[in-house]
């Protein structure tokens, strides 16, 4: 493991977070807000083999979360907040009549989560200002037309130093290397032995407590997609049909995390920067195709 070269100064804690803005009556809204229950309903059960209408509905939402975040990333600045980040989703979603996943699942306050350096998932918008050296997480869902549709990637703000880089650089490659096994008849455990391996390769490591799922016309369900090496062994294998996400959170430090006081920001124990990529994916006769492309 690569010990951390990242100094407390950059250290991002929780700022003021604004209050939860309405969103329109008028665009469709995922069942689990009006019906806790179902979260837990969707994790049961076998992993689902979807139909041809249901990887068309995948398909097309799939293509909205990759057009908005790459509008949200052409917007991306220097001195702008996290909040401003929020808003731009928010706006965008509005415009284009999806839901952004996020946004009261569980009681998650805005539309998109937003990590910072050392914040290795779920990242609250709040009113910090992205400053030069920062590399930022930027983890969008929307619900459209029935489906969800998942998606991130980790970018550079301004001049970020050469660790910074590689660590980006590394965390895209770890995703691409679990992505590259995926087909009929390989077992799900692989993704995570692939992926440990071209960390190993990269000198960073795996952040262990966070995982891939399974997802359509829920946020979440099986499987649950392990990023790491793990001598757990269920025999599960891909089948055509199947659709998850590949997202697993690489650390220039430390694998270690701990939960903030808010109960969703995550941070590394030792203060280091952490990256993450991930797609959504389907399982196709012969392969895998990217639906977050």
């Amino acid at each position: 493991m690569k010990k951390s070269s990242y100094h407390s100064p950059a250290l991002v804690m929780p700022h003021t977070v604004s209050p939860v803005r309405p969103f329109p009556d008028h665009i469709p809204k995922p069942p689990y807000l009006t019906d806790p229950s179902c979260i837990a309903k969707a994790k049961s059960g076998d992993i689902e083999i979807k139909t041809a209408s249901q990887i068309n509905g995948m398909r097309a939402v799939c293509k909205l979360a990759r057009n908005i975040l790459n509008y949200t990333k052409s917007n991306l600045e220097i001195g702008m907040t996290t909040e401003d980040i929020d808003m731009i989703v928010y706006n965008k979603c509005i415009e284009t009549q999806c839901y952004p996943s996020p946004l009261l699942y569980r009681g998650f306050p805005k539309c998109v989560c937003t990590s910072v350096n050392n914040v290795a998932c779920h990242g609250i918008p709040d009113d910090r200002k992205l400053v030069n050296g920062d590399i930022i997480n930027i983890d969008i869902t929307v619900y459209f037309n029935g489906y969800h549709g998942d998606l991130s990637e980790t970018y550079l703000i301004g001049q970020v130093d050469e660790e910074g880089q590689h660590l980006v650089s590394a965390a895209r490659k770890c995703r691409d290397a679990g992505i590259a096994i995926c087909k009929p008849g390989v077992k799900f455990s692989q993704i995570g032995k692939h992926i440990s391996e071209e960390a190993g390769r990269q000198s960073v490591s795996v952040m262990p407590m966070f995982c891939g799922h399974g997802i359509g016309e829920y946020f979440h369900g099986p499987p649950d997609v392990i990023h790491f090496d793990s001598s757990y062994e269920d025999g599960t294998v891909m089948k055509e049909g199947m659709t998850f996400t590949i997202e697993p959170i690489i650390s220039e430090g430390s694998d270690e995390i701990e939960i903030l006081d808010d109960g969703w920001t995550a941070v590394s124990v030792d203060g280091s920067r952490s990256a993450q990529f991930e797609h959504t994916v389907l399982i196709t006769s012969d392969g895998v195709e990217i639906l977050t492309q």
